[in-house]
C-alpha cells in the first residue's frame, strides 16, 4: 500500500473532484496513488455517504431565481437542506446558481423518474415501440432496442439524470451526491420551473 502521497496528486484530485484535502489525501491512499482510481473511490463513497443521509429531514435551503437578460427565460428552483448554516454556504448557494442555468440551458420536465406520471411512461413507450417496429428491426430485438431508448429519454426528461452542463463527466444527481459528502447534510432539489417565451413541450410537438 502507498504511505505517501505529493502535494500535486492531492491538488490534481481536489480540482477534479473538489472534495477536501484529507478525504483526498485518504483516496490516493487507498488507490495506491492512482487519480483516476481515487476519483472513483470518491464518487462511491459519496454514493455510501448520501444513501445514509437519505431520510434526514430538510426543511431548510432557498429558492433561487435564474433571469436571462432578454426577459424571454426564467427558472425557478427550490432546494433543501438540513440547516441554515449549510443553506448559506458558498458551495450550496453556488449549486444554487449552476444547477438554475443548467435548468434553462438543458430544460428538464421533472426531478426525478419517479415523478413521471405512468401514462406519460406507457405513452412515450408506444412511441418507441412504434417507431423500431417501423424500423424492421428483428422482434426478438425489439424489447431491448425500446428498453435503450427510454434510457435515453429519462436521461433527457429527467434532472438528476442529465449530464452536467458544468462538467458533463457527472451527472446532476452524481453532483448532489458530491455536495451532501461535502456538507456532511441531506440535500434535495425539491422542485423547479422553466418558462420560456414561445417554447412548446414535448406534449405539445
Amino acid at each position: 500500500m502507498v504511505t505517501k502521497v505529493t502535494p500535486t496528486q492531492v491538488k490534481q484530485l481536489r480540482e477534479a473532484t473538489g472534495a477536501g484535502f484529507q478525504d483526498c489525501r485518504n483516496a490516493l491512499l487507498e488507490s495506491q496513488g492512482d487519480v483516476q482510481a481515487a476519483i472513483d473511490y470518491l464518487r462511491q463513497k459519496g454514493v455510501e455517504f448520501a444513501a445514509k443521509k437519505a431520510d434526514r429531514t430538510t426543511h431548510e435551503g432557498m429558492i433561487e431565481v435564474y433571469r436571462h437578460h432578454t426577459g424571454g427565460l426564467s427558472v425557478i428552483v427550490e432546494i433543501n437542506c438540513e440547516t441554515d448554516f449549510v443553506a448559506r454556504s458558498a458551495p450550496f448557494q453556488q449549486f444554487a446558481r449552476d444547477l438554475s442555468l443548467h435548468i434553462a440551458n438543458d430544460a428538464p420536465l421533472y426531478v426525478r423518474r419517479e415523478d413521471i406520471p405512468q401514462h406519460e411512461i406507457r405513452a412515450q413507450e408506444a412511441k418507441q415501440r412504434e417507431k423500431t417496429l417501423s424500423e424492421g428491426k428483428p422482434s426478438q430485438i425489439v424489447d431491448r432496442i425500446v428498453a435503450g431508448r427510454m434510457e435515453k429519454w429519462y436521461q433527457r426528461v429527467v434532472l438528476m439524470e442529465q449530464s452536467w452542463l458544468h462538467d458533463d463527466e457527472y451527472t446532476v444527481g452524481e453532483i448532489v451526491t458530491q455536495l451532501i459528502a461535502e456538507t456532511r447534510e441531506n440535500m434535495v432539489i425539491r422542485r423547479f420551473a422553466r418558462f420560456a417565451l414561445s417554447e412548446t413541450t414535448e406534449d405539445e410537438t
